[in-house]
């Protein structure tokens, strides 16, 4: 039987409490709903709907099964409007990038996907954490992303890992802004603006053991991206790390320490048979690898 389709019966029967008004929602006749919900309740071999004389009423079965029927019919309405905007975007690749990416690579990624998709193609971009876009990748939503490394990467492809510079930002009145040899260690006492945990636990934990080895057990504070990392640091009692390059911005010192270490390691992840895609990205982000 069409699951979906009588789930819908009973599900609309359920909302109207009525037979008449529910196959008018449905715009039906009110004898094959009926029937139709007969044969429903036939295959799960349990009554649903008592019919009332007035009107329909759940039986205890009913009320316990309506929320998942609920679920099920939002998520074949789901499923259907996704497949139609896939179809309608055939010929667009679908990639994302990792929030912690520079601006400049961003475009650089889009500029050479315009070119593996050729004239008649488009590219369409989403921004966000590493965990959403492995999950986008894995539904299918997205064909390739640059996700950070290390991350949960179950049910895509990976590629491998490529090192991008990564600068340490301080307050510019800070006394590691005008040291000659700055350390970790002098970072005491200012707040390390960082990403939240969730958006990817294996690198976050992997950089705040990086400053533990370094000597720096700093207390963690929320920046999602660059904007509020910088905000943060300008106001004086934060750093933090970030891709963009060293800039005149007021409040704000680039440091380059240990730079190997805290170095930003990326990779591309595709679905299978985004190949083509992958490659390209990856070859964006070897140019711009660290030297």
């Amino acid at each position: 039987m069409d699951l979906i389709r009588h789930l819908r019966f009973f599900v609309s029967v359920a909302d109207e409490r009525h037979f008449g008004r529910a196959a008018a929602a449905l715009d039906m006749t009110q004898p094959p709903l009926s029937q139709g919900l007969r044969r429903l309740e036939q295959h799960l071999g349990v009554e649903l709907i008592h019919r009332a004389r007035h009107g329909a009423v759940l039986t205890p079965a009913g009320v316990q099964l309506l929320p998942r029927a609920r679920l099920l019919v939002d998520d074949a309405e789901r499923f259907l409007a996704e497949s139609e905007r896939i179809a309608q975007t055939r010929g667009t690749v679908h990639w994302g990038a990792a929030a912690a990416l520079p601006d400049r690579l961003v475009t650089a990624c889009v500029t050479a996907l315009r070119g593996a998709v050729g004239a008649d193609g488009a590219v369409s971009t989403t921004v966000g954490t590493t965990v959403d876009l492995v999950a986008d990748v894995r539904s299918g939503l997205c064909d390739v992303a640059v996700v950070e490394h290390p991350a949960l990467l179950d049910g895509v492809e990976p590629g491998p890992v490529v090192r991008l510079p990564r600068w340490v930002v301080v307050p510019s009145d800070h006394r590691s802004a005008g040291a000659e040899r700055p350390t970790f260690p002098m970072l005491a006492g200012l707040t390390f603006a960082a990403p939240p945990r969730a958006a990817n636990l294996p690198a976050f934990d992997a950089v705040r053991d990086l400053l533990r080895e370094r000597g720096l057990d700093a207390t963690i504070t929320t920046a999602r991206d660059d904007r509020a990392l910088l905000a943060a640091v300008a106001a004086g009692a934060s750093f933090g790390l970030t891709t963009t390059p060293p800039t005149a911005t007021p409040g704000v010192a680039w440091l380059r320490m240990a730079p190997e270490a805290v170095a930003l390691r990326v990779r591309v992840v595709r679905r299978p048979g985004a190949d083509a895609h992958a490659d390209a990205l990856d070859r964006v982000l070897y140019r711009e690898r660290l030297r």
